[in-house]
């Protein structure tokens, strides 16, 4: 199978904006996704919006597209990307281009997850902690949970946690059951992006505000990959701070 991977990268981030362009151990946020991708994918872009986040790529070697500034997802955006790359493919891979520490065998787990012909979708999750202090992270709305199947693929996605443990003190779920945290990465098969760009919005959707229960309500198979490696994602300036000293120290 041949895979391509876009990193989409907005300019005009409500909560940090220039983001993709915020320096972080001597090189921009982006460059530093876009790093990590190669050392996987050969065939790597990033679709912005923005010519400030174009000619930071180019000046650093790396491939842009230009894409509409009116895109309400991710998903969209990699979609116009791909129809203009005019590339033959048969995976895209969406890597967030606020995860510079993703790591290589995790994108290699999401392409992994196409060696079953079933997948359509695939991404990530990492299991929780088990001790009875993991119950604030698991109740933490920000990081949406994960309900598989025996065969791996996606029952639902939720930012409460499911399942619900019952008759247990809230201290003994993480002991009682193997709850799976949701990782942000995607891989889609070409004519099953396409498609998905297509859906109406779901009402799951509207109500948990998570993309990918538009593609479960609309009968799509996603397949979860593994990981137990924690990203350091950066959505605030306060991130940045964090990612900083994360990254000074994997020196």
């Amino acid at each position: 199978m041949k895979f391509i991977a876009v990193i989409p990268a907005r300019y005009a981030s409500t909560r940090f904006p220039g983001k993709p362009l915020a320096i972080l151990g001597g090189k921009t946020v982006i460059e530093r996704v876009y790093e990590q991708v190669k050392k996987v994918i050969d065939d790597v872009y990033v679709a912005t919006d923005d010519d400030r986040i174009r000619e930071a790529v180019e000046a650093f070697g790396g491939k842009a597209v230009m894409t509409s500034p009116n895109h309400k997802s991710g998903t969209d955006r990699i979609e116009e990307a791909v129809e203009k790359i005019g590339a033959d493919v048969d995976v895209v891979i969406n890597v967030q281009g606020d995860e510079p520490f993703i790591h290589e065998s995790q994108i290699r787990t999401v392409c992994d997850c196409f060696n079953d012909s079933t997948t359509q979708i695939a991404t990530l999750g990492k299991p929780f902690g088990r001790t009875p202090e993991d119950i604030k992270a698991i109740e933490n709305p920000n990081s949406p949970k994960i309900a598989v199947s025996k065969a791996g693929f996606a029952l639902y996605f939720s930012r409460s946690v499911i399942p619900f443990c019952r008759g247990k003190e809230r201290t003994e779920w993480p002991e009682s059951f193997p709850y799976l945290k949701h990782i942000g990465l995607y891989a889609y098969r070409r004519e099953v992006l396409r498609e998905v760009t297509l859906l109406p919005l779901g009402e799951l959707e509207k109500a948990e505000s998570l993309e990918q229960l538009r593609w479960l309500e609309n009968g799509y198979k996603i397949k979860v990959g593994l990981t137990d490696i924690e990203t350091v994602g950066i959505d605030t300036p306060e991130d940045l701070v964090a990612a900083r000293k994360y990254f000074a120290k994997q020196d």
